[in-house]
C-alpha cells in the first residue's frame, strides 16, 4: 500500500462510520462552529517559496515562466536562464534563520487576533509541513523544520485556534507554462515530482477545462487528509478552483471525511470555500479583497491583505492604512463576517516594520472597543451613510473614503453599538434612532464612549439622534455604546 493509498483508506473508513457523506444533502446538517461566529478578526499567514525572490506577488513561480511577464526578465536578469536557476533552485536559499513562531504568534494575539491561518503549501507546491507523502517539504529541505507544526503550538499555546489554508488544487496548472520554453521544467514528470502535473493553464473560472490527472486528484485529496491526520486544523481554507467540476467529487469526500474526523475529535470545524464550490450552509464562505453591502443570514469571511499588490513580502508592497483596515472590520463584522487578515513574513522569518505597526496599531483599537466587535451580530440595520462601496470579491482598490455620516452597528447583549466609520469633531448624526424610528425603540440607560472617561451627550429628534462628543478626536473609527433596559 503506498502512502497515498493509506491515506484514501483512512478517508473512507471515517466516512462509512460517521453521519456526514459526501453529497450535500448530507453536508447541509453542517452548522459554522461558534469559535468562528465569535472571533471575528483572524490572520492569514503567506509564507513560502516565493518569499525568498520577494519580487510583485507570491505569483512569482508561475509568472517567471511567461515569457511576456516582468517576472520573467527579472529572473533571467537577476538569476540567470531558466535551464540553469528554475524556481526549485531558491529552495536552498530559503534558511528561514530568524524564524521565531512564538514571537510571531505573540504579535497576532497582541493584534487582538483569535484565529491564525497558516499556509500549508501554496499554488507552487512546497509544503510547509511534514510529509510522508512528498519530498518537497520545508522539513526535508530549506530551513529543515516543521513550520505547520511549530506555528500550531505556539498558536494553541497563546489560547488562539489554529487554522491551515491549502491551494494545492491550483499547482495542477500552476507550473505549466514552464513546458512552453527550453527550462528546468520538462517532461515527462511523474506523481512526486515538483512540478508535475504542470498541465496547459485554463481560465481561471473554467469550471469545464480539461481535468487535471485523476492520480492528482486523489494525491490531492490524500494530501489534505494527512494534513488533518497529523495536525488536527479548525478550519481548512481552499482557494479557488477547487469549483472545477473534476474536483467537486473530492471535495464533497474531504468535506465528509473532515466533519466527521472533527465530531469525532471533539473539534468545531469549517471549510472555508470560494465561489460556489461548495452549497451554502456546508461551510464557510470568502470573499477575497471585498464586502457584502447587507449582512447575511449566514457567517461569512473576507480575507485580505496588508498590502494591495501581494500577498506574501515583496520589496514592491504597496502598504494599506491601519485605520483602513479597522473600517474593514467593522464594516464586515456589522454584516455577520469576520476578517482574515493577512501577514506576509521575510524569507528570513522576520516580519517587516511596516506590518507590525499596522498589527500593533490595530490591536490599541481591539483593546479597547473589541467589546463592539467579538461576541456581536448585526443589528436591525447594519449601515447608514453616503458613501456606498462595490460589493464582492476584489473590489477593495477603487473603494471611497467614508465620511463623518457613514457608520455601522453591532449588538450584544443589552448593547447596541454605533460605530461611524470616521470620525470628526462635528456632531454625529444617526438617522436610524430617531424618535419616530422604525427600527429603534428601545429605552436608553446609558450612553458611553469607549476608551473615554467624558460622557456624550446625544439628543433624539423626530427623525435622528444627535450625538455630541468634542473631546473625541481619533482618525479610525470610535465606539458609542447604548445600553438599553
Amino acid at each position: 500500500m503506498t502512502v497515498q493509498e493509506k491515506y484514501l483508506k483512512i478517508v473512507d473508513d471515517v466516512i462509512e462510520k460517521g453521519p456526514y457523506k459526501p453529497d450535500w444533502v448530507s453536508l447541509a446538517g453542517y452548522e459554522a462552529p461558534k469559535w468562528f461566529k465569535d472571533a471575528k478578526f483572524g490572520i492569514f499567514i503567506h509564507w513560502g517559496l516565493f518569499s525568498v525572490p520577494a519580487f510583485n506577488n507570491e505569483w512569482y513561480p508561475r509568472n517567471m515562466y511567461i515569457q511576456d511577464m516582468e517576472e520573467w526578465q527579472h529572473h533571467r536578469d537577476t538569476y540567470g536562464e531558466h535551464t540553469q536557476f528554475g524556481y526549485k533552485d531558491f529552495i536552498p536559499m530559503f534558511k528561514a534563520e530568524k524564524f521565531n513562531p512564538e514571537e510571531w504568534v505573540h504579535l497576532f494575539k497582541r493584534a487582538g487576533a483569535k484565529y491564525i491561518v497558516p499556509v500549508a503549501e501554496h499554488h507552487d507546491g512546497f509544503q510547509m509541513y511534514n510529509s510522508e507523502i512528498s519530498e518537497w517539504t520545508s522539513v526535508k529541505m530549506a530551513m529543515k523544520r516543521d513550520v505547520l507544526g511549530e506555528l500550531k503550538t505556539a498558536i494553541e499555546k497563546e489560547g488562539l485556534v489554529f487554522c491551515e489554508s491549502n491551494h494545492r488544487i491550483e499547482h495542477a496548472f500552476f507550473m505549466g507554462h514552464g513546458c512552453e520554453f527550453e527550462s528546468d521544467i520538462k517532461p515527462p514528470m511523474k506523481l512526486g515530482d515538483f512540478y508535475w502535473p504542470a498541465m496547459t493553464e485554463p481560465g481561471h473560472q473554467d469550471l469545464f477545462s480539461p481535468d487535471p490527472p485523476e492520480e492528482f486528484l486523489e494525491d490531492w485529496l490524500a494530501r489534505n487528509c494527512e494534513i488533518v491526520e497529523k495536525y488536527r486544523p479548525s478550519m481548512v481554507y481552499f482557494d479557488w478552483w477547487i469549483q472545477h467540476k473534476s474536483v467537486k467529487p473530492y471535495l464533497k469526500k474531504f468535506a465528509a471525511y473532515y466533519y466527521n474526523r472533527a465530531a469525532e475529535w471533539g473539534i468545531q470545524a469549517a471549510i472555508s470555500y470560494k465561489h460556489d464550490a461548495m452549497m451554502p450552509g456546508t461551510g464557510i464562505l470568502d470573499i477575497e479583497r471585498g464586502h457584502f453591502q447587507n449582512a447575511k443570514p449566514f457567517f461569512w469571511q473576507s480575507d485580505t491583505s496588508m498590502s494591495f499588490n501581494s500577498w506574501c513580502y515583496t520589496e514592491q508592497n504597496r502598504f494599506k492604512k491601519a485605520e483602513h483596515i479597522l473600517q474593514d472590520l467593522v464594516d464586515i463584522t456589522s454584516k455577520n463576517g469576520c476578517l482574515l487578515l493577512n501577514v506576509g513574513p521575510k524569507a528570513d522569518g522576520t516580519i517587516c516594520d511596516e506590518e507590525v505597526k499596522m498589527l500593533e496599531e490595530i490591536g490599541e483599537w481591539i483593546e479597547v472597543n473589541g467589546e463592539a466587535i467579538y461576541g456581536t451580530h448585526p443589528w436591525r440595520v447594519q449601515e447608514e451613510g453616503e458613501t456606498k462601496n462595490a460589493e464582492g470579491m476584489f473590489s477593495e482598490e477603487g473603494r471611497s473614503e467614508y465620511n463623518s455620516s457613514d457608520i455601522r452597528f453591532t449588538c450584544k447583549a443589552d448593547c447596541i453599538y454605533i460605530i461611524p466609520m470616521q470620525q470628526h469633531r462635528e456632531d454625529i448624526v444617526v438617522k436610524n434612532m430617531g424618535e419616530d424610528s422604525k427600527d429603534f425603540h428601545g429605552i436608553i440607560t446609558e450612553f458611553t464612549v469607549l476608551g473615554y472617561n467624558e460622557k456624550p451627550e446625544f439628543i433624539r429628534y423626530t427623525d435622528k439622534m444627535v450625538i455630541h462628543a468634542p473631546f473625541v478626536d481619533s482618525s479610525k473609527p470610535v465606539v458609542y455604546r447604548i445600553r438599553l433596559m
